[in-house]
């Protein structure tokens, strides 16, 4: 089991909650992937950050954090936000949508 801290940009503070969200080590979060650890940390009730779910993928990538750019930047704040909306319990994509013209019942929670 490799430390947390052995992967670039990944400081002792992100990994205890890595650690805590269930991610012990280096190996594991490379086989689990950026975004399902992010998940993870979402999970165990990690408040979302944009930029901590791309400087985690650029680190598994072995790319400096501020490598990522244009429309690479865009579809990871895409899968964010569906990521966000999704262990939030929050409608997204076309049932928002519909939700929010009337075409479906206001989800409850």
């Amino acid at each position: 089991m490799t430390d947390l801290t052995t992967i670039p940009t990944i400081g002792p503070a992100t990994a205890k909650a890595l650690i805590a969200a269930g991610v012990p080590d280096a190996e594991t979060l490379r086989a689990m992937g950026a975004h399902q650890a992010y998940r993870a940390l979402l999970v165990a009730g990690g408040k979302p950050h944009f930029i901590w779910y791309y400087v985690l993928e650029m680190a598994l990538q072995g790319r400096p954090w501020n490598d990522c750019r244009g429309e690479e930047k865009a579809m990871l704040r895409r899968r964010f936000d569906a990521l966000v909306a999704e262990t939030r319990g929050a409608p997204s994509g076309i049932e928002a949508a519909l939700r929010d013209i009337g075409l479906l019942p206001p989800q409850r929670n």
